[in-house]
């Protein structure tokens, strides 16, 4: 593997993509995702019909309530679920036609991954510098680039000072910026975390935020982050909002776009719903450039 490239100042890291990708071809590739939990009776839907394409180089913040399906999203693209129906692919790979060591060999290797709980990060008896040491096993870094890496990677998330603390000592702040440390250990072409702020105050979180940046603009990795964080999602290029398991939103330049659905249903953003509530009437008619939404006042019987 080539050692090239730098993440916001710290040791040489590798620059990757995916396999046979040119910059400009999606890395991750969704269509009508559908994700569904329990047994017949006890059925919940998570996802309900997800399309999504992301590019090589992109950075996309996931937004969106508490149970949208978020999460859900990003552990099928990690490879840690299979979808209920749907596609899903990810560097160039379909996940449902791989199995489990291939996926796992993809994310020890091409896919870096930041849980939304940092202790499912680590090695907890071992030390900080000691798991990011770790993580690089599948490189063929000789072990002092490998050191070197670890300690610039450390040092950038502010925990030189703790590099030989056990990692289950650590506050849960650190915690959480060991684990993005860890998961950009590798320069992975895919970097995928789970709320990688929530524990952090703002300026902890404005560094790991920076740190992610700057993984993309050196290393082209890409990157999709879910947050609940309004100013971590506008520090992406592309945020797109997830509603009741369905993509409701995209927004670009600080504007939002509401997204059609492949069965013709638009989510209107909350806060119009008080024009038109839920169960309300409407007539949708056609404009010259597009479709306008009125209320039919229609007596009920």
């Amino acid at each position: 593997m080539t050692e090239a490239g730098q993440v916001a100042g710290v040791a040489p890291g590798v620059v990757t993509q995916a396999p046979g990708d040119a910059p400009d071809s999606a890395i991750v590739r969704c269509e009508n995702l559908v994700q569904i939990y329990g047994m017949a009776g006890q059925q919940v839907t998570a996802l309900r019909g997800v399309d999504l394409t992301v590019t090589a180089g992109e950075t996309v913040a996931l937004l969106g309530p508490s149970g949208a399906g978020k999460s859900t999203l990003l552990w099928l693209l990690a490879g840690l679920l299979r979808p209920t129906a749907g596609l899903v692919e990810v560097c160039g790979r379909r996940l449902t036609d791989i199995k489990p060591g291939a996926a796992t060999n993809m994310r020890l290797r091409e896919v870096g991954i930041v849980m939304q709980n940092p202790g499912r990060n680590l090695l907890a008896y071992e030390t900080a510098l000691g798991n990011v040491l770790f993580a690089q096993a599948p490189t063929r870094r000789t072990r002092s680039v490998k050191h070197r890496r670890s300690l610039a990677l450390l040092e950038a998330v502010g925990l030189g000072p703790v590099a030989g603390r056990p990692a289950g000592r650590l506050s849960g702040g650190e915690q959480q910026r060991l684990a993005v440390a860890i998961a950009l250990a590798n320069g992975p072409a895919l970097l995928l975390a789970d709320e990688p702020t929530s524990q952090l105050d703002s300026a902890s979180a404005a560094v790991v935020t920076g740190l992610l940046q700057a993984a993309n603009e050196d290393l082209g990795t890409t990157i999709i982050v879910v947050t609940h964080d309004q100013q971590v999602g506008q520090a992406f290029g592309r945020t797109v909002t997830i509603r009741d398991g369905k993509v409701g939103a995209v927004g670009h330049a600080g504007e939002d776009y509401l997204v059609v659905a492949r069965d013709g249903s638009v989510q209107l953003p909350p806060e119009l719903l008080d024009v038109l509530p839920p169960g309300t009437l409407a007539r949708a008619v056609r404009l010259g450039d597009g479709v306008e939404l009125r209320r039919a006042d229609v007596e009920r019987g």
